[in-house]
């Protein structure tokens, strides 16, 4: 069935969905709210603020890439929720191409990225189409802190991070166990190298008096963005939540996995750890709450001829994932990206114009020195 509404939320459902539902309501765009159960898509738009003044319709689709790609023809750009991405990405990345639309996710999963860039990376080029994983608060925030680094010649290595408060979704829980089977990976002179897997790290957060435990959480997607940049050699990305004994759970769960979980078959880790995720997070959290969630994202650049840093403090995490996702169709549909293929959410639209997104609808400082 061919659409007329230029945006596809495929996971319309989910806490994300939701929230990319209300941000394209802001923007006045119309858009389906998708699944694969209509029921549950229906109940989860009477929750979305204001939902009665947005342009939507409500679809059932199965996930096979026939059923996508006919739901996706004659929209513009596709925003997926639908993960863990490395189980069920793919066929919603092979719909948008055989669909002709624009491709945009909200996942970190390295090894996703990887395999997508490779597969289909060029076919969305040749017509003319983004492949946009990332599309998110733990990404996309921090690429835009580490392109205003990197507009200081001579920085050609990166660490970035990501201080935030909530609690992850049940989406990003089962895509952060499942990435435990996986090497977590950050760019060392130009190659990838594995973070040392079920241990964190103390970092420096700016601003905050006491360090904080972060882990890689999969590895995140800027190394595998700077891989082909000519300006980074180095590049590493770790993400922290105000939460530390949640941190200290996740940490001791790998050691078991590593100890316990690996040596069984795939398909039976993948279970154990999707059971390890369900007994973490259960359920759809609350929606975030202005005045206790917020953010800090940073990007630390050093070079021979000196250093930089930018720090943006900004609003809950995915509510920020609402905004970046809602601006990118908004640009998308109607000024087209700035580059085609697979790429970044900086590449694609340009930072300045994501950072101007989160602007509007956020209390957003960034600092620069």
């Amino acid at each position: 069935m061919a659409t007329k509404n230029p945006v596809v939320i495929y996971g319309a459902s989910g806490y994300t969905g939701r929230l990319i539902a209300e941000y394209l309501r802001e923007y006045e765009i119309p858009f389906i709210a998708a699944g694969r159960d209509k029921a549950k898509v229906e109940e989860a738009m009477t929750h979305v603020p204001g939902i009665e003044t947005a342009q939507f319709e409500v679809a059932e689709v199965s996930h096979d890439v026939d059923a996508l790609a006919e739901l996706f023809a004659g929209a513009q750009v596709v925003c997926n929720t639908v993960g863990p991405f490395i189980k069920y990405g793919e066929v919603a990345v092979q719909a948008a191409l055989k669909a002709g639309v624009h491709y945009l996710d909200t996942t970190g999963e390295q090894c996703f990225l990887i395999d997508m860039k490779k597969k289909y990376g060029k076919q969305f080029a040749d017509a003319g189409l983004v492949l946009v994983p990332s599309m998110a608060y733990m990404y996309a925030t921090q690429e835009i802190a580490a392109q205003i680094v990197l507009e200081e010649d001579g920085i050609d290595s990166l660490d970035t991070g990501l201080l935030a408060s909530g609690v992850p979704t049940y989406g990003s829980t089962q895509s952060i166990f499942g990435m435990f089977i996986t090497d977590n990976l950050y760019l060392e002179n130009d190659q990838f190298v594995p973070w040392e897997k079920a241990r964190g790290w103390e970092i420096n957060v700016p601003g905050r008096m006491m360090t904080q435990l972060a882990h890689p959480w999969g590895g995140g997607s800027l190394p595998v963005w700077f891989k082909d940049d000519c300006r980074v050699k180095n590049c590493r990305q770790l993400t922290s939540f105000t939460n530390r004994p949640m941190f200290e759970q996740i940490i001791e769960l790998q050691k078991h996995y590593e100890a316990n979980i690996k040596q069984l078959p795939e398909a039976e880790q993948l279970a154990a750890l999707s059971a390890i995720g369900e007994q973490m997070q259960p359920g759809m959290p609350p929606r975030e709450n202005m005045l206790q969630h917020r953010a800090i994202d940073f990007a630390m650049g050093v070079g021979t001829a000196g250093s930089r840093t930018c720090v943006i403090r900004t609003g809950p995490g995915y509510l920020q994932t609402g905004v970046l996702q809602a601006a990118a169709a908004h640009k998308l549909i109607n000024n087209g990206p700035d580059t085609s293929g697979f790429c970044s959410p900086a590449q694609a639209l340009g930072y300045r114009y994501l950072l101007g997104a989160l602007k509007n609808f956020f209390p957003v400082e960034v600092d620069v020195y």
